[in-house]
């Protein structure tokens, strides 16, 4: 079984900063790191690959110093990799970066699970691996905890509201996954990294993956960002001491002078 990841490399967005002039990121001297939910849907392929045999690669979309998560990936595990670098998907949105990636994923070959994370901290959308999914016209289900495989069937753990539902569903399938609340993040050692640089590793462009320039880019991309600001800074918060019942009278005499409450 062909298992295929997408992970981003994004701002460690505790250290993201904006130019309020420009209202654009200020991305000089801040820290890439891989996307978090990514991170998880890797270590999942790659447990999978430990008790099934399957086979991982793992794929990434950005500029040349992106191989750094692909190369992350190889570390932990993956059997290769692959970078889509390429001037001609600058700014695109996650319309024309899932079509991108599902290219990618057809270049490949036959994936039988896709994986990829619940969402990216640098933008939350959560719309790039439904967006895949859609593009490789196979079944998706979101919002994962676990995934297993038994014989044919894949089974998923799923959040839902108030609870988790059980899905088991057949090959050929994207699973967007969540983080566990005890999931702890492993990374690669020394020696694995070392290693890893000896695994197949490839740099695709737009033409090596078929992918038309019309839907590539700023102009092949529905949705552009037309502003970016950071909140108003908020007043400074009041701290107060002493038993429950007291903090209860001090809030309520608060909310009387700013009338938000009546006398």
């Amino acid at each position: 079984m062909h298992i295929a990841v997408c992970v981003k490399q994004v701002p460690d967005t505790t250290e993201v900063k904006i130019n309020p002039e420009t209202g654009t990121l200020i991305r000089t001297g801040v820290p890439s790191i891989i996307n978090p939910y990514d991170h998880f849907a890797l270590q999942t392929a790659i447990e999978l690959k430990r008790i099934h045999g399957c086979r991982v690669t793992v794929i990434s979309m950005g500029p040349p110093q992106a191989k750094s998560v692909v190369q992350m990936g190889l570390a932990l595990g993956a059997d290769d990799g692959v970078l889509l670098s390429d001037m001609a998907f600058a700014g695109s949105d996650t319309w024309a970066t899932s079509y991108a990636l599902a290219r990618a994923v057809k270049k490949l070959g036959k994936a039988d699970i896709v994986l990829a994370g619940m969402q990216a901290i640098d933008g939350d959308t959560a719309q790039t691996g439904p967006g895949v999914a859609q593009q490789l016209g196979i079944p998706q289900v979101t919002f994962c905890e676990k995934i297993d495989i038994d014989g044919k069937k894949i089974i998923a753990r799923k959040l839902i509201d108030g609870g988790y539902e059980v899905v088991e569903v057949k090959a050929p399938v994207l699973f967007t996954m969540i983080m566990p609340k005890d999931y702890v993040p492993r990374y690669p050692s020394f020696l694995e990294t070392h290693a890893s640089l000896k695994k197949p590793y490839y740099v695709w462009s737009a033409s090596d993956i078929g992918a038309e320039a019309q839907y590539l880019g700023l102009k092949g991309s529905p949705t552009q960002v037309a502003r970016i600001y950071p909140p108003p800074q908020r007043g400074k918060a009041l701290m107060t001491n002493g038993s429950a019942q007291e903090a209860v009278e001090k809030i309520l005499d608060i909310m009387r002078k700013e009338h938000f409450i009546a006398e």
